[in-house]
């Protein structure tokens, strides 16, 4: 793909120019770099940074895959081989009681939810979602944390929390945003990308205080890892899995469905499954930081 001096292309909420897509073929026909160094030499070449000052290196990795995937750039061979989901040599085995008894949750005071920060904790939660999340191991884009659910020494489930979609029409309409208001304040809106609670746990009402408790607890540790709190949640439900009655029950609010489109479909066709939407406000002026 070719592009005009005159023309731009948007890849995770970053419109790039083609003197700027010029300047980076260029960086790579010159250096040997390896992707992580890549992604840093063009987030300090391009300030693209955080609300805390910080590289925006994830998203910028993303970016530069979908770039090759446009056929605007060839990156450097990964160092280590993507496994798209499937269980890698690094999996750990995820402690379950003997069947046929399942663990029961009688008490909420027995869940922790922790936040991971050590690679012990990253190994656990790839381990989760690479064998029991119907999405594999997949990554998330842009800025994330996430979450392991302890109950005592069991580890039954796991939360990701990511950028939020770029563009969606009835989260749109339903905050009162301008197209201008949407790309300034985007980040202030965070994706339960990933839910999962392992088959064989039980608890009366355990996927909503679940969230609930995320919930509540994510605007401080978002706070800390990036230095600004968020202030609305949003989650997609798969209408084909899922009713989404959890999340209702953890206050949230039901907005319609998606068009199925994806981030790149540019027909106008559904070619991926349809979801419920829902929103949960983490703030009550959480309108006042959107529309400035």
């Amino acid at each position: 793909m070719r592009l005009s001096p005159q023309q731009s292309l948007r890849f995770c909420g970053r419109t790039f120019r083609v003197s700027e897509l010029d300047w980076l073929r260029q960086l790579m026909a010159g250096q040997t770099l390896t992707r992580r160094q890549l992604a840093r030499r063009v987030c300090e070449q391009l300030h693209w940074v955080n609300g805390a000052g910080q590289f925006k290196e994830m998203s910028c990795r993303v970016a530069l895959l979908r770039m090759e995937r446009a056929g605007l750039l060839r990156l450097p061979a990964p160092r280590r081989a993507n496994t798209h989901g499937r269980p890698s040599p690094e999996e750990l085995t995820i402690p379950r009681p003997a069947p046929p008894h399942p663990l029961t949750v009688d008490s909420w005071a027995s869940v922790r939810v922790e936040l991971v920060q050590s690679e012990t904790g990253r190994r656990w939660y790839r381990s989760l979602m690479g064998q029991y999340h119907y999405w594999g191991a997949q990554p998330m884009a842009g800025a994330q944390l996430r979450y392991l659910l302890w109950s005592g020494d069991w580890l039954v489930g796991a939360l990701g929390l990511g950028a939020a979609a770029w563009l969606l029409a009835p989260r749109d309409r339903w905050i009162g945003w301008s197209d201008r208001q949407r790309e300034q304040r985007l980040p202030w809106i965070v994706n339960n990308s990933r839910f999962l609670l392992v088959p064989w746990v039980r608890g009366p009402n355990l996927g909503s205080w679940v969230l609930g408790r995320v919930a509540r607890q994510l605007p401080q540790d978002w706070q800390h890892r990036y230095g600004y709190a968020p202030v609305l949640l949003e989650s997609f439900v798969d209408v084909e899995r899922f009713e989404g009655t959890c999340y209702q029950a953890a206050n949230g609010l039901y907005l319609g469905l998606t068009q199925g489109r994806g981030k790149l479909e540019k027909s106008g066709r559904s070619v991926l499954p349809r979801k419920h939407i829902f929103v949960r406000p983490l703030r009550a002026d959480f309108r006042a930081w959107l529309c400035p």
